[in-house]
């Protein structure tokens, strides 16, 4: 991976992070500088730094590791097994399944969604970021259900607005451990890299802000079926912030208590049930329900049977 570093020069006394990373890295924009602080790939004077609004001493020391330049990772188009829930000329609406990564990383250069979608839409190589092509949100690798996908230059950023300013409504189901004491509730805590491991997200204290709205569904015995919606979509979000309040996701090996969950469950119980927007180019309305998939459902009647 190759790396950039400079010394932050001035003008002025200090100057936001993203800003001096544009602006010292050629060919950067600063939505990719913001981007690229937010995942832990730039260190000030030796030091991770994951707030775009740092404030940057002159004389500081800046390295940004910077993605392999798009000539040097061509993504492969592969077929890849999913189902197309809406489409039109403008975007996609995509039922993810469960174990499907969304676009390559290591490991997974081409067996993803992003892989899959190059074969049946080729249109949608560059659209968007040359990584992720089409792509305006995501779910976790084991998070099954419903996403947006851009077909359009057009519609990739009229999407990413709409998610920006939260026109896009995200209906989740996930079955928790334990239940909360109200039937409904907002979980407002910011989230960021977890200090102590970098492979998992935490809440902390100067995190990017976070909402989560649930509702109960469904009292058990053992567990409680919720619905689930994101105000804000940050990473593993849901997972995160159930799990704060005493509540983890069954099956969650991440955040929660146990690999497992009812009827040997062997990942979290979190589906992506329900979309609802306006389209950005037609204006209709459009809502969709995706049902919880054969594993959920075994899971959740196992629940039931606790």
């Amino acid at each position: 991976m190759p790396t950039a570093r400079f010394k932050f020069e001035g003008p002025g006394e200090k100057r936001r992070l993203d800003v001096c990373v544009a602006d010292g890295v050629p060919d950067i924009s600063r939505s990719t500088a913001q981007r690229l602080v937010r995942e832990g790939a730039v260190a000030v004077n030796g030091a991770i730094e994951m707030r775009p609004s740092h404030a940057v001493t002159p004389g500081a020391e800046i390295r940004v590791e910077l993605p392999a330049p798009p000539g040097d990772t061509e993504l492969l188009a592969s077929h890849q097994q999913f189902e197309i829930a809406w489409e039109d000329g403008h975007l996609l609406i995509v039922d993810k399944p469960s174990g499907l990564s969304v676009h390559p990383g290591p490991g997974h250069e081409s067996d993803t969604l992003v892989n899959g979608l190059l074969a049946r839409f080729p249109e949608i190589r560059g659209v968007g970021e040359h990584d992720r092509p089409g792509i305006v949100h995501r779910l976790d690798r084991d998070t099954s259900g419903l996403m947006l996908v851009a077909r359009t230059g057009r519609a990739h950023a009229l999407l990413t607005e709409a998610i920006r300013e939260r026109r896009v409504r995200r209906h989740y189901t996930a079955l928790v451990r334990g239940g909360p004491e109200t039937d409904a509730g907002v979980i407002d805590a910011p989230l960021g890299r977890d200090p102590h491991n970098r492979q998992r997200q935490a809440i902390v204290e100067d995190g990017r802000e976070a909402r989560t709205r649930f509702s109960v569904l469904e009292r058990l015995s053992r567990t409680t079926l919720l619905g689930v919606e994101l105000e804000t979509g940050r990473t593993h979000q849901i997972r995160i912030h159930l799990s704060s309040i005493g509540h983890p996701v069954c099956g969650d090996a991440v955040y929660g208590r146990a690999a497992k969950g009812p009827g040997g469950l062997g990942r979290q119980f979190l589906h992506a049930s329900g979309l609802s927007f306006t389209h950005p180019v037609s204006g209709e309305e459009i809502q969709l329900e995706s049902p919880l998939p054969e594993d959920l459902q075994s899971s959740l009647d196992a629940a039931r049977r606790e």
